[in-house]
């Protein structure tokens, strides 16, 4: 069982910001850069796993990796033409200050670099509500491992059954179970309630503005987990 919420953990692609169709994209223009004919389809859904584990899933695994750092390279350097046009999901913002106004601690649990979680940051425009977070570097191993979501758990200075995750990705969800912390699901990056909730999610949202509504229950009195 949970014990009282002090805190809650937000992934922030997809979940806060309206981009997981963009790194989609900008993944296919770089593998095919790279001389690799990878279905969107199968990007999308690899999107929320770390940029590591991503290629692993979506590339052969006799390739030579020394390549993979470029096709990392650029990838971002394809989606960074998209930042100035980032915007938030309806309600990120709000729901954020709402936590706060609820005395909970807000981290954001991203493995974004700190060049890029800035530029997320100022589409969110929200600092005020954020106390703390995580970018790329913070974690040995990236989602689905538990690594980032114990990590965002230290710096909310909280356990496992004080904090809820909200994310949007079935490696959120699997993040979470091995760290103990229960997930709330979000469809917004565009994986589906049924996805989300057989991977172990304990409530879906259609989005952002949907747990602001659906505030205090939505976050407060998350179903338990197990790690």
């Amino acid at each position: 069982m949970t014990d009282q919420v002090q805190a809650v953990l937000f992934d922030v692609d997809g979940t806060l910001v309206d981009s997981n169709y963009l790194h989609a994209v900008t993944w296919w223009e770089a593998f095919a850069q790279a001389g690799y004919d990878v279905p969107m389809a199968r990007i999308h859904r690899a999107i929320g796993m770390g940029s590591d584990q991503l290629l692993d899933s979506l590339l052969p695994a006799g390739r030579d990796r020394d390549a993979d750092s470029a096709i990392s390279t650029a990838e971002a350097a394809l989606y960074s033409v998209y930042w100035s046009r980032l915007r938030p999901l309806p309600g990120a913002g709000e729901l954020l200050r709402a936590c706060r106004k609820h005395g909970l601690r807000v981290v954001l649990a991203s493995s974004a670099n700190p060049r890029e979680l800035a530029v997320l940051r100022a589409a969110l425009d929200a600092d005020d509500a954020i106390d703390d977070a995580t970018s790329a570097g913070d974690a040995d191993r990236s989602k689905p491992a538990p690594d980032l979501v114990e990590i965002a758990l230290e710096r909310a200075g909280v356990g496992p059954g004080q904090a809820v995750f909200v994310g949007d990705s079935v490696w959120d969800v699997l993040a979470c179970q091995r760290a103990g912390v229960a997930c709330v699901g979000v469809v917004s990056g565009g994986i589906s309630e049924s996805e989300l909730r057989d991977a172990g999610a304990s409530r879906v949202y259609a989005s952002p503005a949907e747990v602001l509504d659906s505030l205090p229950g939505s976050l407060l009195t998350p179903a338990s987990t197990t790690a």
